[in-house]
Order: C-alpha cells, then sequence, then structure tokens
C-alpha cells in the first residue's frame, strides 16, 4: 500500500524549500499533479468512485460532435493511480452507451451496475498494482443530461456539468474532490468552432478539428465544451469574449470592462493562475447567469443589456477563479465554501470598479432574495436547507443551489470582515487561497483554518459561528445594509402608491436597474393591475431590455394578473432557458391558479430547456397535477 501521508509530507517539506518564484511552470504543475493525487478526500455520498482507493489523475479525451444524431462518440483515456492497489478502479457513468473498455491496451470484461437515480451507475474497471491506463470507448444518449443541442440555421451545443451532469457525456470520477488534467482532439462540423475549459482557438480550424490542454488540475464537473458558429474579440492583454457573430460587438462592449475586473481581483486576492479569462455568450437556453469553466466563463445572453449594468454576474465568475476552481467545496454538502466566498469576493470586486455604493445596492437585493428564500424553504418545512452545512445525501446535489449557500454565506463572511477588520480579513483570504490553491476544502477544516488565522475565542463568540453554519434561518448578527439611494427609492414608491406624485414624476430614468428592481420588488400588495398599467404606460417596463428588471416585473403583472404583459411573459419563458428567472415564474403561476397557463406555456418551451431546469419544472408541475 502506498503511504499516500508520507508523501505529502515529504512533497510539503519541499514546497517550503523551494521558492515559489524560482519554480517553472511545469514543474509548478508537476508538484500540483503530485500532491492532488495523493490527498486523502472525503466521503462523497453523490459518487460510485472510491478515488481514495484508486484514482484517475490526467484525461486524454477524443471525440466527434454529431448533430445529425445529437450524440458524441469518443474514447476517454485516463492516466490512473492505483494507491491502494485495489482490484477494481471505479468511475461513474450515467445513460452512456458503451462499446469497449481496455487496461493497458488490453480489452476488458468491465462491470456497469443498476442505475441510481440521482448518481447513476457504477462503472467498474478491473485493475491491479501495475496498471497505468483504462480506456473507455463509447457514445452519449439522448439521456445525457449535461448537454443541450440547440436547433438552428447554425446549431449550437454546450455542456452543463455542475453539479453531477459531467457523467452524462464523459465516464469519470464525478466528486468535485477528484482533479485531473486533460487533453483533448474533438472534430465538429467545419463550419463550427469547438470551445473548452481549456487553451482555445479564436479562429475557426479550416477542417472541424481542434485540439485542447487544460495542464492544471480541475474537477470534472469544470470540464466543459461549446460547438456553434462562433466569433472571438480581444477584450484586454489576457481578456476576451466569444459569441456568436450577430451578438459578439455588442458582448465585446458590454465587457470592455472586464480586464479592469481580472486586476482589481488580483490586488486583492493574488494572481490569476488560469492564464487568460474569456466569455462564451451562449444561446439564451443555458440555464445559468453563468458558469465558472476555467479559461472560459459560460454566461447567458440575458446579461446582455446594453449599458453594462449587469456586469455583476462577470465578476462573481471570475472570483470562482479564486474560490470554487482553485480551492474547491470537498463535497456537494460544503457547496456554501464555493458560492458564499464568490458572492463576497464578487461584491469587493464591483466596488472596486464601480464603487461602493453599487455594491451596496447589490447587496442590499442579496439580503432581499435570501429573505425570500428563508421563507420559500419554510413554508415547504424544509428548514434543515437554511444551515450552510448542507446534508444532501439521497438527495440531488441541486436542492443546495439556493440563495442559502450564495448570500447567507455572504453574510457569514461579510460579518467576519466587519468583526475582525477588513485588512485582516483580506490578507486572512489571500494567505487561505494561496495556500490551498489546487486543495478541496471541509466546512470544518475551513473552520478550524479560520480560528488557528484569524479568529480570537472572543470575535468567534461574538460572531457566533457554530449557529451561522449549523443553526436554521439567520442570526439575529446579520450585517444590515441600507442604501441611501434604496431609502429614496422608497419614499417615491410610498408617495406614488399613495397617490401624492404621478408615474411620470418617479424618477424613474435616472435610476440604476439595482433602483428599479428595488422598487418594483417592493410594490404593496395593494398595487392592482391599473396601478402596473400606470406604470408600464409612462415606462414600458414590459418592454425593457434589462432581464433582471423585467423578471421581477412579471412577477408582479402574474400576482396582479396584469394580463397585457402575459405576451411578454409567454415570450421570455419560451426563449430563455435560465432557471433562476424561469422556476419562479412557473411557480408563481401556480401559485396564484394559473396553472393552466403554465402548462400550456411549458408544452412549448420545455423541448428548449436544458435538464436542468425541465428538472425544476418538471417537477413542480407534476407536484401541481397531483394535488388537483
Amino acid at each position: 500500500m502506498k503511504n499516500w501521508f508520507l508523501i505529502l509530507c515529504v512533497f510539503s517539506i519541499w514546497s517550503c524549500n523551494t521558492p515559489e518564484s524560482n519554480v517553472q511552470p511545469n514543474e509548478r504543475s508537476d508538484r500540483t499533479k503530485l500532491m492532488i493525487s495523493n490527498m486523502k478526500l472525503a466521503r462523497d455520498p453523490h459518487t460510485w468512485s472510491k478515488p481514495n482507493q484508486a484514482r484517475v489523475v490526467h484525461l486524454d479525451w477524443n471525440a466527434k460532435v454529431d448533430f445529425t444524431t445529437k450524440t458524441i462518440q469518443a474514447v476517454a483515456t485516463y492516466d490512473i493511480d492505483n494507491i491502494t492497489d485495489t482490484s477494481a478502479i471505479v468511475l461513474d457513468a450515467k445513460g452512456l452507451r458503451i462499446s469497449s473498455v481496455q487496461v493497458d491496451g488490453k480489452e476488458v470484461a468491465y462491470q456497469l451496475s443498476e442505475e441510481k437515480q440521482f448518481i447513476g451507475s457504477a462503472l467498474s474497471i478491473p485493475i491491479d498494482s501495475a496498471s497505468k491506463k483504462i480506456s473507455i470507448a463509447y457514445a452519449t444518449t439522448d439521456a445525457a443530461e449535461a448537454l443541450l443541442w440547440v436547433d438552428g440555421e447554425h446549431p449550437f451545443l454546450f455542456t452543463q456539468s455542475q453539479a453531477i451532469l459531467g457523467r452524462t457525456w464523459i465516464p469519470c470520477q464525478d466528486s468535485p474532490g477528484v482533479r485531473i488534467t486533460y487533453n483533448a482532439t474533438v472534430e465538429v462540423p467545419s463550419d463550427l468552432m469547438a470551445l473548452m475549459s481549456a487553451e482555445n482557438p479564436t479562429v475557426k480550424s479550416a477542417d472541424g478539428k481542434y485540439t485542447f490542454k487544460m495542464d492544471q488540475p480541475i474537477p470534472a464537473y469544470l470540464i466543459a465544451l461549446a460547438v456553434g458558429d462562433i466569433a472571438f474579440k480581444p477584450i484586454g492583454a489576457t481578456t476576451g469574449v466569444y459569441a456568436q457573430p450577430d451578438v459578439i460587438d455588442l458582448a465585446a462592449s458590454e465587457f470592455s470592462e472586464m480586464q479592469q475586473m481580472v486586476d482589481a481581483a488580483e490586488k486583492l486576492y493574488g494572481d490569476y493562475v488560469w492564464g487568460r479569462y474569456d466569455v462564451l455568450v451562449l444561446p439564451a437556453a443555458f440555464p445559468f447567469g453563468g458558469m465558472e469553466n476555467p479559461k472560459l466563463t459560460f454566461a447567458t445572453p440575458t446579461i446582455l443589456a446594453g449599458d453594462k449594468s449587469l456586469v455583476s454576474l462577470v465578476a462573481h465568475e471570475l472570483a470562482h477563479s479564486w474560490s470554487g476552481n482553485l480551492v474547491t467545496n470537498a463535497t456537494w454538502n460544503d457547496f456554501w465554501l464555493n458560492e458564499g466566498f464568490t458572492v463576497y469576493f464578487e461584491q469587493r470586486i464591483m466596488e472596486a470598479v464601480y464603487g461602493r455604493e453599487r455594491s451596496e445596492m447589490l447587496a442590499q437585493l442579496a439580503r432581499q432574495d435570501l429573505d425570500a428564500t428563508l421563507l420559500e424553504l419554510k413554508e415547504a418545512d424544509m428548514n434543515a436547507d437554511t444551515r450552510l452545512k448542507l446534508a444532501l445525501e439521497e438527495r440531488s446535489p441541486d436542492d443546495g443551489m439556493t440563495d442559502i449557500a450564495y448570500n447567507k454565506g455572504y453574510f457569514f463572511l461579510r460579518l467576519i470582515e466587519e468583526t475582525t477588520g477588513r485588512e485582516k480579513f483580506d490578507a486572512f483570504l489571500k494567505e487561505y487561497f494561496t495556500s490551498h490553491a489546487f486543495q478541496v476544502m471541509e466546512t470544518e477544516s475551513f473552520l478550524a483554518y479560520l480560528r488557528k488565522n484569524l479568529l480570537t475565542p472572543e470575535q468567534e463568540s461574538a460572531i457566533n459561528v457554530q449557529d451561522w453554519v449549523y443553526g436554521e434561518g439567520i442570526p439575529s448578527n446579520i450585517p444590515i445594509v441600507n442604501t441611501q439611494k434604496f431609502i429614496l427609492v422608497d419614499n417615491v414608491r410610498t408617495n406614488w402608491e399613495a397617490g401624492k406624485i404621478q408615474a411620470n414624476n418617479i424618477g424613474w430614468a435616472k435610476w440604476s436597474y439595482q433602483e428599479r428592481v428595488h422598487f418594483v420588488s417592493n410594490l404593496s400588495p395593494a398595487i392592482h393591475a391599473g396601478k402596473m398599467q400606470e406604470l408600464d404606460d409612462a415606462f414600458e417596463i414590459s418592454s425593457t431590455g434589462n432581464n433582471e428588471v423585467l423578471f421581477v416585473w412579471l412577477l408582479k403583472a402574474i400576482d396582479r394578473k396584469y394580463t397585457p404583459a402575459y405576451g411578454k411573459l409567454r415570450e421570455f419563458l419560451v426563449t430563455v432557458g435560465r432557471r433562476k428567472f424561469v422556476k419562479p415564474l412557473y411557480e408563481e403561476l401556480v401559485r396564484t391558479d394559473q396553472t393552466a397557463i403554465a402548462q400550456k406555456i411549458y408544452q412549448v418551451a420545455r423541448p428548449h430547456y436544458h435538464a436542468v431546469t425541465v428538472g425544476s419544472v418538471d417537477a413542480l408541475l407534476a407536484s401541481t397535477s397531483k394535488s388537483n
């Protein structure tokens, strides 16, 4: 048996005696691979793999993307490390059609277990102490939940693997704790471009063949692929944007300050270690606002407002280059360690680039979203899910992707900053990211590190760390955010609701999108459809190009049954697949006894949604049908 602990100790001594500035990139990469391949991992309930026994360390992926059959035919070849001389290495697979498996070039008999809900099947491959490589030839099927094939004159394919959908398009050890490097060769139609979370081309190849290299180890959920009619424009020295040709100019203009964000982030918490930071704007069916795939953030076009007002999403995904990609939650029960840190970092980037006032408005909107989520979980009798440390065994990890991880996590970290002082907290975070680079982190390990390196016992008691992390709801010492601009907006809103001023005198045209969202979100329940018509006549809110404003407006329109906005509602739900928007709108239709409208729209919209969104809305409408 290999002594992983001894190897780590040797590595640690060597690392301390070798200044990082004197280490060449390839040598640094080799050292990192040595460390992660022997790191003891926490038990992950969402994987069949047993990485503490035998682990994959590098992937060579050769694939052909077929838009006619909507499949990927591929061979995944892994370098492996049989840590304990076990007789089998186990991978995760779900909905894959496996044709053959080889070990060191010789075909072997493999076992594929019966599929289990959420986590799929265990792919068990026989190995011995001398085994170095395993190779799986396979094809994806229509059960590949990570893939969305977008039809049209120029078809598009993109993947979305978080949290555990990587196993639906590549057999892998699909746990956030298992990091690998990868190379890929991908063949696509010659009129399309392929991109991955790796070193990328900026122009189309003549033959449709592309090669990729990711020499920094990442978990399977961060392996990503996109194929489409894609153009590229540079932004700064190490930043750029990819998008379809009809969107590229708008996207480049919208993200023109992206290099400033990268520079601001580096000043806060250390070097950006991934080389380039580029953004790919995907079709509107993309289920999230953004996905932090290393080197290439995937982004929804719903952030292209035309006035750079929604670029906080870019700041968020950029922040993941440190929190999440560099230091990763050990399991999905520790998801707040990815997202709470990222929201905090996002706010600091926004403050550095755009000023404190803008970041504080975003913080107050985050508090409003958090309060709404707390109420929703309470009404659903799911108070346990308001804890930062989750218990998601036998459940989908998507259940933990709520405002609790994001915004309760953010306010907890903000409270630590306000208690210890920003200067000390910044130094702590910078050292945290540096000393744990390319490692995983459990909640308990982070709290131990926090106590050792920052908090005094008195500060820990004042913060009430245990209650914040393991308690339900929100402790009473949550930081208070009150922005002067929102106070003025509230005064205008109450005066308009009382009939003291007309809609034309509200000042809407001068407001930021945050002020508009705050105004609409807090409309009194007494504001009926007629009063909404007054606002719409004055400001054409139902036609706004800002999707954050439009979203909250459509929620109020459903609640008040303001039917002049329903045409826009249908258009929005059919064309936009972002779950953050889609799921609440369907929920509001159901809540207000307009389920028939929801079902009619969904029948048309469902084929255009990614599986992440489909799963949420299917469950909602299925439960509604049962209750009826």
